[in-house]
């Protein structure tokens, strides 16, 4: 499909574009017209890679002064899935330019030139291991140490230096190759890791060193988080690349996790002691004369060691600010503690000189060395944590000592700073508010999008209770009550009897895993769960656990069925897909929240609250859902796949914490599953397989969830007569807006337009129009579609739908009549003081977002829907908000006694306090 989104010409592989695609390339143009950073959520297997490739490489294409897309991932499968797309993409490109150039006349050869002209460059990179083809290295592929020791012991300056006077000396002929012919080759086209290694092998090159020289010329370079967060890294990989850059963090939800862990630093007894041995096999070194300062600094990190070694003998949990740190350092050794700052860089360059290349065995004097790096360069946003007791080994004294990152920001903050434009992107990403201030960063668009859908495929079901109506929880009151993990396994037993094929089940912990799978051995409750399916579990053994993941797939294909038991924040939660007959069931037992009593997620949360001002509650709530909601969203890759989605915990079925969900699980609630038992879960789940499993009317999606490209057009033509009517009721003082108004009933009838919400019509003020226009901008870039309670202030207010085609988002303030036009145009200058009023009132707050136009259209009960309150709670919402001095009423807001003569000033002090 090629279309037109506001003056940009799309390539996009595919003859359907999905609703939400559509809108979510809407939120992108704006973004990158604006040269700024974005945060979107878009649903779980709505095809976000295909979209923002497709839509950034023709953003590319229109305008030739923008950089390269940098597109980082998290794991090697995205990364692979990542370009396989971008190949669909660009081919698809080629093919069209090539039929533009023949239908301009020219032959085949000049066409395809054409074509080509306007390929780009794709590539992506990895670790050696990842890449390297020489067969001796890769006789060792699982140990990544000697991997890279190898490599080096084949390709350093040096050791070829060395075979210039002595060809016995071996080198990597892939990398000579490389060196003498690689680095002028034309490469085009898009190259996978395997595509890589393939054309290394066919033209003699290395595959590792061709993608980092491919880096400085590529149109889109794909690689890990790590190349661009970890400073280490990211100097010798990402320093050189240019400032007017795309960058892309995809399945970003845990982008702040992985920012510390990048500044993080763990030392213990053991690797103080190997560093010890590291200095005294550097001091034996015959160093050359011209680098003798070598030997200080050999001396001052021996002095640093025996520092560390004394300052980790503590018989108590103690802390300390690095600035504190040092001073005592300083103090203690009678030494200027400012060289630390350089202590990494000049370990590196004692290495290279003297010619070392097995680095891995000097990695105990590197940690340290990171470590007294990070502790003079940063004063601020770090903590020194001194423990007796290591997590591995609770019981046996072995002392740690953690630089532990306590702000995220500073790992991201130099992207931020370069590059033109950051994407952070995911499914999971609400609250979105939550994002800017742990990162620090001010995006121009955030926004989080409904799922399409003509049939439901996703049941999110809340069971709060069991059979014996016993509360469902793992509050750490309730945990180790026995009645309550009875209950947790017979949900489980209820849903293993129920859903054919696979089902995954996640628990908060490790350590309460194992107390509970122990518990139900015991009582016979695995006995009746293998009776439906057989049964495998996570370990802490990456290998053990690929080994499980790959029978648990065996036995779902061969039809015997498969549980599988896993952790909220394991491996297998972050990167494992449990798409089609693999997971048609996920049960979440708990709620994840992390352990509190962490010392170092304690001072994270004090920084937090003292510097971005985010309660610890807050917190702890927004991370434990966002685990949660990657969870449940292992089970559905495809608006074509569908599941089950249990959340075991009655705390999920409070309305704080369901609307921290993201906005396409909190749309397929309903009230009748919030406060079910396993019973009732287990019945409801056997309806919902039974539709599911009817066939599927391709047909009816067309129009609503899939649109063809005349539905595109009609969207672009229905923006352009928009944005004429716009421009047009400016330009001569009104009369023409009630047609825009009109065009957009329209559309929303018709279920294609956007979730942004219009000015009302029949107003000739020249004031109304431009205050309509600042408005529709504000709910374009600001304000979420319905169902995000108390996400903005206009979400707080019931909203008012009366008739189809009436305004959802801000049909709480603008009636659908056309009386009082003068003054809905006045509310109209108030209506961020109103909002941001209404979201701080915890009465209106709790009012629901309502229904919009869509679902009136489409002959919904919206009494039905769990936003919308009855006649008696609005009743009681509006008396408790007017107790608050606020109006909570949905219907039309009077104007202020005498209203019509007030300016808007003074309008927006009566909206206030009416």
């Amino acid at each position: 499909m090629r279309f037109m989104l506001d003056g940009l010409e799309v390539f996009f592989p595919y003859d359907f574009i999905y609703k939400e695609q559509y809108s979510y390339m809407q939120e992108l143009k704006k973004a990158l017209d604006a040269k700024g950073d974005c945060l979107l959520e878009m649903p779980t297997g709505t095809g976000k890679t295909v979209t923002l490739l497709s839509f950034i490489t023709s953003y590319q294409l229109a305008h030739p002064e923008t950089g390269k897309l940098i597109y980082c991932t998290r794991t090697v499968p995205e990364m692979t899935k990542a370009v396989e797309e971008l190949k669909r993409v660009v081919a698809y490109r080629h093919e069209e330019l090539r039929k533009d150039a023949v239908a301009s006349g020219s032959d085949d050869a000049a066409a395809e030139a054409t074509a080509a002209a306007a390929d780009l460059l794709g590539i992506c990179l990895s670790s050696r291991r990842n890449m390297c083809v020489h067969p001796r290295v890769m006789s060792n592929e699982s140990d990544r140490e000697r991997v890279d020791a190898q490599c080096r012991s084949m390709t350093a300056q040096w050791v070829r230096s060395r075979a210039e006077a002595d060809p016995s000396v071996r080198l990597c002929e892939f990398f000579e190759n490389y060196d003498r012919l690689g680095t002028d080759a034309d490469l085009r086209g898009i190259y996978t890791l395997d595509d890589l290694k393939a054309a290394g092998q066919e033209h003699g090159w290395c595959p590792y060193f061709l993608a980092r020289h491919a880096i400085s010329f590529a149109n889109v370079v794909v690689y890990n988080y790590q190349y661009m967060l970890d400073p280490k890294i990211a100097n010798l990989v990402s320093r050189e690349l240019e400032d007017k850059s795309i960058v892309v963090f995809d399945e970003a939800h845990n982008i702040d996790n992985v920012c510390i862990e990048a500044l993080s630093v763990t030392l213990d007894r053991g690797t103080l002691e190997g560093a010890a041995r590291n200095l005294g096999r550097l001091a034996a070194e015959a160093i050359p004369g011209n680098i003798r300062n070598a030997e200080l600094f050999v001396r001052f990190m021996r002095h640093v060691v025996r520092f560390l070694k004394d300052r980790i003998k503590v018989a108590h949990v103690d802390s300390e600010t690095p600035a504190s740190f040092l001073h005592r350092m300083g103090t203690t050794l009678s030494v200027d503690p400012k060289p630390l700052r350089f202590a990494y860089s000049r370990l590196n360059s004692l290495l290279r000189t003297l010619e070392v290349t097995e680095v891995d065995e000097f990695a105990p004097i590197s940690l340290v060395a990171d470590f007294a790096t990070l502790l003079a360069t940063y004063p601020k946003g770090f903590m020194v944590v001194l423990e007796p007791f290591n997590s591995r080994t609770p019981h046996i004294p072995d002392p740690i000592m953690q630089l532990a990152c306590l702000d995220a920001s500073l790992a991201v903050r130099p992207v931020f700073q370069k590059f033109q434009s950051v994407i952070l992107t995911s499914g999971t990403l609400s609250p979105l508010d939550m994002y800017p201030k742990i990162l620090n960063f001010h995006p121009v668009v955030r926004a989080s999008f409904e799922m399409s859908l003509t049939r439901p495929c996703i049941l999110p079901l809340v069971v709060s209770r069991g059979r014996d109506q016993t509360p469902l929880s793992t509050k750490f009151e309730t945990r180790d009550d026995q009645n309550v993990m009875r209950n947790y396994g017979d949900l489980v037993v209820q849903m293993a009897s129920t859903v054919p094929d696979g089902m995954v089940v996640f628990f908060p912990s490790y350590s309460y895993m194992e107390t509970i799978i122990t518990a139900w051995h015991e009582w016979g409750v695995l006995e009746r769960v293998e009776a439906h399916k057989l049964l495998f579990i996570e370990t802490k053994d990456i290998v053990a656990t690929t080994l499980s993941l790959g029978s648990f797939r065996r036995a779902c294909d061969s039809g015997r069925g498969a549980v599988f038991f896993s952790i909220a924040r394991g491996k297998v939660a972050e990167g494992i897909d449990f798409d089609r007959h693999y997971g048609r069931a996920v049960v979440l037992v708990g709620v994840p929240f992390q352990y509190t009593l962490s010392h170092v997620l304690r001072a994270r949360l004090a920084f937090m609250r003292d510097h971005y001002h985010i309660r610890e509650q807050d917190f702890l709530t927004f991370d434990a859902l966002r685990n949660s909601a990657q969870c449940v969203g292992r089970v559905i890759r495809s608006k074509r796949d569908y599941g089950v989605m249990v959340f075991g915990d009655m705390r999920y079925a409070r309305q704080d914490k369901r609307t921290k969900l993201p906005l396409w699980v909190q749309q397929a609630m309903r009230p009748a599953h919030l406060a079910l038992t396993p019973e009732l879960a287990a019945s409801v789940t056997a309806r919902f397989l039974r539709e599911m499993a009817q066939p599927e009317d391709a047909e009816a999606a067309v129009g609503t969830s899939l649109l063809r490209l005349e539905h595109v057009k009609s969207l672009e033509a229905a923006r352009l007569a928009d944005e004429a009517t716009a421009e047009k009721g400016v330009a001569v003082g009104g009369g023409a807006a009630g047609s825009a108004a009109d065009a957009i009933r329209e559309a929303l009838a018709g279920g294609f337009a956007a979730e942004g919400d219009r000015a009302k019509p029949g107003s000739s003020d020249p004031e109304h129009a431009a205050a309509a226009a600042t408005a529709e901008a504000m709910a374009a870039v600001s304000y979420p579609p319905r169902g995000a309670a108390g996400a903005t202030g206009l979400g707080a207010t019931q909203q008012s739908v009366s008739a189809p085609g009436a305004f959802s988002g801000l049909g709480g303030f603008l009636d659908a009549d056309d009386e009082d036009d003068e003054d809905d145009a006045e509310w109209m200058h108030v209506l961020p003081a109103a909002a941001s009023s209404a979201a701080g009132t915890a009465g209106v707050a709790a009012v629901s977002a309502g229904a919009s136009a869509a679902d009136v259209a489409a002959g919904e009960d919206v009494e039905d829907d769990p936003g919308v309150l009855s006649d008696e709670e609005a009743l009681a919402a509006q008396a408790e908000a007017e107790a608050e001095g606020l109006e909570a009423s949905s219907r039309k807001r009077p104007a202020p006694e005498g209203g019509r003569g007030l300016s808007a000033p003074k309008r927006a002090k009566a909206a206030a306090d009416p």
